[in-house]
């Protein structure tokens, strides 16, 4: 067993790898990577030039064509409520709301492509796991309440899954509604996501926050994904197979 913190991309990234790291300094020395090429807070980082013209996309690492088509693919299956200008159609480029899960899930293909099939990659809460901790046993990911911190809202267990969560518990309203660039949520404060791409849940929850309330029967239609929110006055909604992975309110 290895388990490695890695501060990266304004978060912690930890691995917790249950048979051969063999790909662990190469996975590490990706998500570096990807910080200098996405981050936004970077003057001099490609999507940074990208974005303010002093740089064609042609020039760019092929990864940045990769985001931002998954990026307007998001935008158009999720009806205008996931951008990478979330701050509205003229605003700034910021493909923060990929990258993230998208990076971490690479990071995991990478120890997969070195020879591991156990083990977990979170990324600030979101996670991409690979085969079962251990023998006849799934992973069990707590994912924080957003009304009361130290607390759990959901427990989501499985083999081979990936969690994500988007919400208002650790930045604030951070999120936006691209139609208007205005704060999103809609009564909601927060929504997890749980399938099999850690790249997919993370943009399907926070496209489904930014929705409000019709997030949910949007979410109900997306095949491959289930979901579980909690509502801003402590309620909680679930789409019908979120049962399969997670613990439900009252022990359900």
């Amino acid at each position: 067993m290895v388990r490695h913190a890695e501060p990266v991309m304004g978060t912690v990234v930890s691995f917790d790898i249950r048979d051969t790291a063999a790909g662990l300094e190469r996975a590490v020395a990706w998500l570096h990577r990807v910080d200098e090429v996405f981050s936004t807070y970077r003057p001099q980082s490609q999507i940074s030039r990208l974005g303010r013209g002093e740089l064609a996309l042609a020039d760019c690492d092929p990864e940045v064509a990769e985001v931002l088509a998954l990026g307007a693919e998001a935008e158009r299956a999720g009806d205008g409520f996931f951008s990478v200008r979330p701050h509205g159609p003229d605003g700034p480029l910021d493909p923060s709301g990929v990258v993230k899960g998208w990076a971490v899930e690479r990071a995991a293909a990478i120890l997969r492509e070195a020879g591991s099939s156990c083990h977990s990659v979170n990324g600030g809460g979101d996670v991409q796991t690979a085969g079962e901790p251990e023998p006849g046993r799934g992973w069990s990911l707590a994912v924080a309440h957003p009304l009361h911190p130290g607390g759990f809202a959901t427990v989501v267990r499985g083999r081979g899954i990936a969690v994500a969560t988007s919400g208002t518990a650790e930045r604030g309203a951070h999120i936006l509604d691209p139609h208007t660039g205005r704060p999103a949520g809609g009564g909601l404060a927060s929504v997890t996501v749980v399938g099999a791409s850690l790249t997919a849940v993370d943009i399907a929850a926070t496209t489904a926050f930014a929705m409000g309330p019709a997030g949910r029967r949007w979410l109900e239609r997306r095949p491959g994904l289930e979901g579980f929110a909690v509502t801003a006055d402590g309620r909680a909604w679930w789409t019908p197979g979120f049962a399969a992975y997670g613990l439900l309110p009252g022990g359900g």
